[in-house]
This record gives structure tokens, sequence and C-alpha cells, in this order.
């Protein structure tokens, strides 16, 4: 007896050959029974984009009953549902968004602790830098720390040596040419 191929979606099987696979999986009750499967994983917001584009069952809401059922072509969703459904995709948006939102805004004690932070010296190379010493005292640290594997500062090349102690001197401006 040769092998056999079992569909788990039908939950039946038949011998396995390749052209009956292909008609099997063209079929009308496998393709069913797979989309059936399927939807039960969509989320409210895929749920909501389809449903708001059929018009209503007329007989669904006549009766209650559609001879169709879950392959009729319009909607059996009532307003309210529809409501529900819609809340319910914008509440999973919204929990998606939030944390971002409140990432993009610092509270106060987060900046405090983030510039507490920059002003003690870390376990790295790190120097300070007077960008504007006119202007009320003010050190901005530039912080650095080489890589691990790096060799010491005054072994790089000058592309990637650290900024001296005191700061890039202040030259003016000088025309060329």
């Amino acid at each position: 007896m040769g092998k056999r191929y079992y569909c788990d979606f039908c939950d039946r099987s038949f011998p396995d050959n390749l052209p009956g696979r292909k008609k099997h999986l063209q079929g009308v009750q496998h393709q069913r029974i797979r989309k059936l499967h399927y939807d039960q994983f969509r989320d409210a917001a895929a749920i909501l984009s389809d449903e708001a584009v059929k018009k209503p069952c007329k007989k669904f809401q006549r009766t209650g009953e559609c001879d169709y059922g879950d392959n009729c072509r319009f909607s059996h969703m009532t307003p309210d549902k529809l409501r529900a459904l819609q809340d319910q995709a914008e509440g999973i948006y919204m929990a998606r968004i939030r944390p971002k939102l409140e990432d993009r805004v610092p509270t106060l004690e987060d900046w405090l602790s983030k510039r507490k932070q920059r002003n003690q010296p870390s376990h790295g190379h790190t120097d300070s830098l007077n960008q504007n010493p006119s202007s009320e005292n003010t050190t901005v640290p530039a912080e650095y720390s080489l890589p691990p594997g790096f060799p010491p500062p005054h072994e790089l090349p000058p592309s990637l040596q650290p900024p001296p102690p005191g700061g890039w001197p202040d030259h003016p401006y000088e025309e060329w040419g």
C-alpha cells in the first residue's frame, strides 16, 4: 500500500499523489474549512475592515439566520457589534501606541537622573568639554568609551583619538582663497 496524505483541516486522508493532493487542496470543502480555521486568529482591526465594507444581510436581519453562514458576502454584524469591534480595535491600537508616546515624553526625574549620570565620571575614558565658557559656566561633558579590544587612546590614529581634555581650541574662522 502506498503513502497516504492526511489533511489536518479536513481530518481525512487519501493517496498521496500530485493530482489527488492538488484536487483536494483546490476543493471547495477544504478551502472553506481552511478559511474558517484561519479566521479564528484574525484581529479585531482586520475583521472590522472586512465587515465595514460589506452591506448588511437582509435575510439575516429578518430571520436571524442565513443559509450561507460564514460564507455570506453580506455582513451579519449588528451596529452594536460593529461599534464594540471598533472599540476593541482602537483599544488594541492605543495599547500598542501608548508605550511609544510615553517613551517620547521623558519626565523631569528621568532627565535629572540622566544628567546626574552624565556628570559623574564613569569607568571608561571621560573628559568634559567647556563648550562656551562665557555662558554661565555651563559644562557639557563629552563622554566616550572605547569599544572593548581597542588599543589605548595614544596608539589610535588621529581620526579615532578622543578629544583633548580641555576640548578643541577655538580658532577664529579664517578666509580661504
